[in-house]
């Protein structure tokens, strides 16, 4: 785990950058943006679509707008009054809404003109005077009008400005009364939209309305509609939009209550506005207070009549009958197309139509204020968890857990949108788990590999590169400082190599010794060895170190046989040049031995040092005196099983004063033939004489053997000992050990 701290560190500091954005502290307008981006298309993923024929809007699309019977818009409020009449009356729709405001007087008819002359130049002519009495109700377009909705579901619209629009010009016309009065929400801090001005109907239509709502929605800084504001806030009073006031005139106007979470549910510090209590209906709304518009589909996912076909009667009453009817406009010339999730232009009366289904329906999402500390929450647990993990799991493992981390918040969110109706923010979550692999692998790339290399660049020259990676994976383990282990060491040495070196050109000879070099340190490297150096022509190798390796005798044996296997094809290559053939002698032993970078400040180098390893040295000098290709010490031999060995001697080296006995391996067990094992154990019984001072039966023995076996030095080597020490009886008792003053 400590190695792995660095990394565990920069992931929680990753985790922080996010839980402080979550939390507010301060905002990414990145996060942000991809968060609306994914709500969009999760929005759209979900949609119910089809046509609710419900809600009915009556368009004023061009084709309107060209119409000769209703003129240049905007039109006179006689037409406007008619169509009201016409809808209530003859069609009988339920409720009629308007998504224009009507905030200027009608001055078509021409009665503005004819009260002046009234007032003026003709206000003593009676005549004129019981002409424009007669006269007037037929041209006061407003109070037509305004009669035409009194008493009736009507409900208008009207628009609040900012503060720089209210600087610019005063608000002018009337708006409704609050549905909630100010001082409402005393001791709660809740963000509500507010609103320096508004833009009002005619106080005359604003009196004779059953009621009427704001349509301003909440555009959010991409410039997308995604919500609109259940409550407006307006000099500390509270205003409802226009598709909450259809609503509440539907249920015959019930109050507005806020709603709040049970106190034994959340901390007395929170102080969220959860959803509002229409009567029968609750409305989920979010921080503040505005709610998640619910589409349905693209554009038209609501019956569209063009009003001048209603107002001409081309249109079946049923088309109508019993709907609720929202006047607006669809054209382009007019300025009521929004950019919303589903569509960059969308006509803005069909975002109230959405409202209302949703609000009847029961179908919007909730985004309340606790929302916000559960990706708090979801963020420390995923975040907490990943941080930890990553650094512990190689590549491919950390792939598939960044992606089931993706995976299992993309499915949470879909599912908490999709059964408990709440939008839940989830860009922080992807982009923390993106942002904490890339990390990982980042750190894995540029910091790990460089250890890598750094390994690579001081174990590369002595371990094989499997081992080096090995070592990487966990460079804490490993280190080129001294300590003593117990290890096997090998030294290889070319026979005869200075005759060989006298007889060759020095570049052939260079040839020559590259490659054997090349084809021994490749077998040790096969046999997971470390090269330590090279001497001249010589090779010394040790195993168990810098990596533990449990069976470092074994495999240094198993190396040794491969190394003179190995010459076979090498020598074949070399005399087809013209070249002599090479054999060697190798010496193994195993024992306690120093391991680490020795030298001086100026050269050091990765070896091994100790009485274990100067015996090796002597027993490769040793294969010169017995004929034989490997020997291996005492220690060796114990320490490897499954391998048959031929007992050389009993020796006392030079610099050592206890003897040690020396072997050949012949072979893996089982698959020494017969005739070998015969040969064995006669040699047995020779040595067994040798040793026991009888040069008789050693002496017979030995003859045999060398008349069996031509092609064995050994065995000539022991006939000429038993020859001398017949002649020259050994001074003293006879313990059958062979010392050796020279190296």
């Amino acid at each position: 785990m400590r190695k792995h701290l660095a990394r565990i560190v920069l992931g929680l500091a990753v985790l922080a950058l996010f839980v402080g954005h979550a939390a507010k502290f301060y905002q990414f307008e990145l996060v942000n943006r991809l968060d609306h981006i994914i709500y969009d298309a999760r929005l759209r993923f979900t949609m119910p679509g089809g046509v609710d024929e419900r809600i009915v809007i009556l368009d004023i699309d061009e084709k309107s707008l060209a119409a000769p019977e209703l003129g240049r818009w905007p039109w006179g409020r006689d037409k406007v009054a008619a169509l009201v009449d016409k809808l209530f009356d003859e069609y009988g729709i339920a409720a009629l809404g308007f998504d224009v405001v009507n905030a200027e007087p009608d001055a078509s008819s021409g009665l503005p003109v004819l009260e002046r002359l009234a007032d003026g130049e003709l206000k003593g002519n009676a005549e004129f005077q019981a002409a424009l009495a007669r006269l007037r109700p037929a041209l006061d377009h407003d109070a037509r009008f305004a009669r035409a909705i009194k008493g009736r579901p009507v409900v208008l619209g009207y628009y609040f400005t900012s503060e720089a629009e209210a600087q610019s010009r005063e608000a002018h016309g009337a708006i409704p009364a609050p549905v909630l009065p100010a001082g409402t929400f005393a001791g709660r801090t809740i963000p509500f939209t507010s609103w320096a001005g508004y833009g009002g109907n005619l106080p005359a239509f604003q009196a004779a309305a059953a009621a009427a709502g704001h349509f301003n929605p909440v555009v959010d800084e991409d410039g997308v509609v995604r919500r609109v504001p259940m409550l407006a806030q307006y000099q500390g009073r509270y205003y409802e939009p226009l598709a909450l006031a259809l609503v509440r005139m539907l249920l015959d106007f019930p109050p507005v209550e806020p709603g709040y979470p049970p106190d034994r549910f959340m901390s007395r510090t929170y102080s969220g506005l959860e959803w509002l209590a229409v009567g029968k209906l609750r409305v989920p709304v979010d921080e503040n207070a505005a709610a998640l518009v619910p589409f349905r589909g693209d554009a038209r996912s609501f019956p569209y009549l063009s009003l001048v076909d209603v107002f001409l009667d081309r249109v079946p009453a049923e088309r109508l009958r019993g709907r609720i009817a929202l006047v607006g406009t669809s054209a382009p010339g007019l300025v009521d197309l929004r950019a919303t999730p589903v569509n960059r232009a969308y006509p803005g009366v069909e975002v109230h139509a959405n409202l209302i289904a949703g609000m009847l329906d029961g179908t919007i999402k909730g985004r309340p204020a606790y929302v916000l500390g559960a990706e708090v929450v979801l963020l420390l647990a995923g975040g907490l968890a990943l941080a930890v993990l990553l650094p512990l799991l190689s590549p491919l493992r950390a792939t598939l857990a960044a992606g089931a981390a993706l995976a299992g918040y993309a499915g949470l969110n879909l599912g908490v949108w999709q059964t408990a109706d709440i939008a839940l923010p989830l860009a922080s979550s992807l982009l923390m788990t993106v942002a904490m692999f890339a990390l990982n692998m980042s750190y894995g790339y540029f910091v790990e590999s460089r250890a890598k290399r750094q390994f690579t660049e001081l174990f590369g020259q002595y371990v094989p590169p499997e081992l080096v990676d090995q070592m990487a994976r966990d460079p804490g383990k490993y280190s080129m400082e001294g300590r003593s282990e117990e290890l096997t060491v090998l030294f290889s040495d070319i026979r005869g190599f200075t005759s060989i070196a006298e007889g060759m050109e020095p570049k052939e000879l260079s040839q020559l010794l590259n490659e054997y070099l090349t084809e021994m340190t490749r077998v040790i490297g096969e046999h997971r060895g470390t090269l330590d150096k090279y001497i001249g022509d010589a090779i010394m190798a040790f195993w168990g170190a810098p990596v533990a390796e449990p069976r470092h005798a074994e495999r240094a044996v198993a190396a040794a046989v491969a190394m003179q296997a190995a010459l076979g094809p090498l020598n074949e290559r070399f005399r087809a040049r013209g070249w002599p053939d090479l054999k060697i002698g190798i010496g193994i032993n195993t024992g306690p031995m120093r391991v680490g970078d020795m030298g001086s400040r100026s050269r050091k180098a990765y070896t091994v040092l100790g009485d274990a390893v100067n015996l090796a040295s002597r027993l490769e000098g040793l294969t010169k005196q017995y004929g034989v290709g490997i020997i291996v010490g005492e220690a060796t031999r114990q320490a490897v099983g499954g391998t048959v060995f031929r007992e050389l001697d009993r020796v006392r080296v030079k610099g050592k004063d206890a003897p040690t006995a020396i072997y050949e391996p012949v072979g893996p067990e089982g698959a020494v033939g017969k005739p070998r094992v015969e040969e064995l154990r006669l040699w047995q019984q020779a040595l067994k004489a040798y040793r026991a001072g009888d040069w008789d039966q050693a002496e017979l023995a030995l003859f045999n053997m060398q008349r069996l076996y031509p092609k064995m030095p050994l065995y000539e080597v022991y006939a000429g000992r038993v020859a001398r020490l017949r002649a020259q009886p050994p001074a003293g008792r006879w313990d059958g050990v062979t010392t050796f003053e020279e190296k």
